[in-house]
């Protein structure tokens, strides 16, 4: 496979979550950055190939912690050796509907399944006979809802039950659509809906949040440790949350922290400041690894910031900067806010404001990267590429793998020593 094949492939992530919205896997997409190679079965060798490396070079099965990684697989690809080199034990192997249940597709799938993989059926909206054997060697199935009405899921739901598979309902994109697969016995969930799981109309900040947020001006204020320790005193959960977080293994730090000015110090403003930015959003939570705002909240800010560093090596106030805006972006999702309304009090920098309000300038662009990755909108990612072309698809790769382990660290306590 040629260089430049790898370096065009783009990996996104979308994640799964179970019924107590706790993050359980991620829908790794790659996406091919030319859009097609010239010779449709190498393209199919080189995307296996990559994949393939990207479990050993980027280290995705170190990223995707204990989390197991579903990988979309057509027809070529399924007979593809390089399937045999992904970690079996790590991913679901999703099979796409456009994959024809002919006999060598079943033996195909018999022989994976006998080799130790976990199955998936893709886009699932009913049930033709002719994939009857193949739905029977699969062991999760993914439902497209959003063709369905209520009454066709329904149907759908009652026949798929006696067959015991593992149902995930995806393009979930509501409350509504949520708590009626909730209903139906769904137990995994995928879908636009999930970047904001607690959606309540005109929910505001919590005191703690809002804590949060006048400390973060103050340490954008370069206030005093003093200072920082005083706006804490009325909030003993929030330091205790502080303090549990800053142990963890994301913090990098090997001292046990016992309080807010040792924190400071050990970590340094900039570290600290990470971490406020993060409680946001893992406020009342009591397993922050669980959450999937907060993962997502982490994962983006952190891409950003190491996307700032390739772009401008040594700019630590434009890394800074990308790491704020990054975590900023998820606050509506968090609070049904619209985002002006939000920063307005903040004090932010106007760079980080326009990009949050109106996406333009630098870190626009790399909020646009940050999303598209997300939901694997190429030609999304590739105009803001455009926009940066200082960055190469083999680096945003790296540095999304980085910030995926960066996150999953998060709230993961340290084995005692």
């Amino acid at each position: 496979m040629s260089e430049t094949a790898a370096d065009q492939l783009f990996l996104g992530r979308q994640p799964i979550l179970d019924r107590e919205q706790r993050l359980v896997a991620y829908e790794l997409l790659f996406r091919n950055g030319s859009r097609n190679f010239a010779d449709v079965t190498d393209g199919v060798q080189a995307t296996a190939t990559v994949i393939a490396n990207a479990f050993t070079e980027l280290g995705v099965e170190a990223a995707l912690g204990n989390h197991r990684g579903f990988i979309n697989v057509d027809e070529q690809f399924l007979f593809s050796d390089m399937l045999e080199l992904l970690p079996r034990h790590a991913v679901v192997l999703e099979i796409l509907e456009t994959v024809p249940p002919t006999e060598a597709v079943i033996e195909r799938c018999k022989a994976l399944k006998t080799a130790g993989f976990t199955l998936a059926l893709d886009d699932v909206i009913q049930l033709e006979p002719a994939f009857a054997e193949l739905l029977s060697l699969v062991e999760i199935v993914k439902v497209d809802i959003q063709p369905l009405s209520r009454v066709q899921l329904m149907q759908l739901t009652m026949k798929l039950k006696p067959m015991g598979k593992q149902l995930l309902a995806e393009k979930v994109d509501s409350r509504e659509q949520m708590e009626q697969c909730l209903k139906l016995g769904f137990t995994l969930f995928q879908g636009y809906y999930f970047a904001k799981p607690t959606i309540i109309a005109g929910k505001k900040l919590d005191h703690s949040q809002l804590s949060l947020m006048k400390l973060m001006g103050l340490l954008l204020g370069d206030a005093a440790t003093a200072e920082l320790e005083t706006a804490l005193k009325p909030e003993p959960g929030l330091t205790i949350n502080l303090l549990r977080m800053t142990n963890s293994v994301g913090a990098g730090c090997t001292e046990k922290i016992t309080s807010l000015g040792h924190a400071i110090t050990v970590l340094g403003r900039r570290q600290l400041q990470r971490w406020l930015q993060l409680l946001v959003f893992a406020t009342g939570n009591h397993n922050p690894s669980s959450n999937p705002l907060l993962l997502m909240a982490a994962t983006r800010g952190r891409l950003m910031e190491l996307l700032a560093g390739e772009l401008q090596p040594g700019d630590i106030a434009l890394s800074d900067q990308a790491f704020m805006a990054g975590i900023m972006s998820l606050m509506p999702a968090l609070v049904s806010l619209p985002i002006a309304e939000i920063v307005a009090p903040l004090g932010l920098t106007s760079n980080v404001r326009d990009a949050l309000c109106a996406g333009t300038g630098t870190l626009g662009a790399l909020l646009q990267i940050a999303e598209s990755s997300e939901n694997g909108d190429l030609a999304r990612l590739t105009k803001a590429l455009a926009e940066l072309p200082g960055l190469s698809p083999k680096a945003i790769n790296r540095a999304q793998t980085q910030a995926l382990q960066w996150a999953n660290d998060i709230g993961q306590e340290k084995p005692e020593q």
